[in-house]
């Protein structure tokens, strides 16, 4: 059982990574091989609308044709038994480079039949975790999930099922006082990142347990 991770943040060591390390360790207590990837070590562009993927008797029909340090990626991910893939939310969307890769291991597998088919070659879970600054409520008030259902979607109809662990009002700077952030309240932020955040991290772990159970 192989459970890969993703962490589509320039961050190895906060809030999202934090996150997915917990995820996958709730995976190897089950015995699972996990791996923990970060895409801001890599080099690459998103999808280039070449549609060499989808060339009847091509050389590529089925994957991505474009050769950077995005293409061993992908070959792993079909290896893998469950992934999932980490993000913080820049201005309510997933980071450029979670996008970027997200379109480059979806379309490849997507077929333009009347059918919906998929050329991803097993079924396997995907769990989404992402983190942001704004509170529920903001995010419930301007379209974040709209955003994350779509991901969900594609991920569901191409690879496997797929789930969404939503983390809100993160903890962004170990320290307020050396930023313009009126708008927060630091004691209240820090008081939310003692209490609540420790049981987001209790939600991945249980992530990892349940992916790496789906054999």
């Amino acid at each position: 059982m192989k459970v890969t991770a993703i962490n589509g943040s320039p961050r190895k060591k906060w809030n999202t990574a934090t996150l997915l390390e917990k995820a996958l360790e709730g995976a190897r207590s089950q015995g699972a091989e996990t791996e923990l990837i970060h895409l801001y070590d890599m080099t690459y562009k998103g999808c280039k609308s070449c549609f060499a993927c989808k060339l009847k008797g091509g050389r590529s029909y089925g994957r991505c044709d474009i050769k950077d340090d995005l293409t061993p990626l992908l070959d792993k991910i079909t290896e893998s038994d469950a992934l999932i893939l980490g993000s913080p939310i820049y201005l309510g969307a997933a980071t450029g480079e979670m996008r970027s890769f997200f379109e480059r291991l979806i379309f490849p597998y997507l077929v333009y039949d009347a059918e919906g088919s998929t050329l991803f070659p097993k079924r396997i879970p995907v769990g989404f975790i992402y983190t942001m600054g704004v509170t529920e409520k903001v995010m419930n008030e301007i379209a974040y999930l709209e955003h994350f259902k779509v991901a969900e979607h594609l991920a569901g109809r191409i690879i496997g099922e797929s789930e969404s662990l939503l983390v809100t009002d993160t903890y962004q700077f170990n320290d307020y006082s050396k930023y313009v952030s009126s708008r927060f309240d630091p004691a209240s932020k820090l008081k939310r990142r003692k209490e609540v955040f420790p049981r987001d991290c209790e939600k991945a772990f249980d992530m990892g347990v349940r992916f790496a159970g789906k054999r």
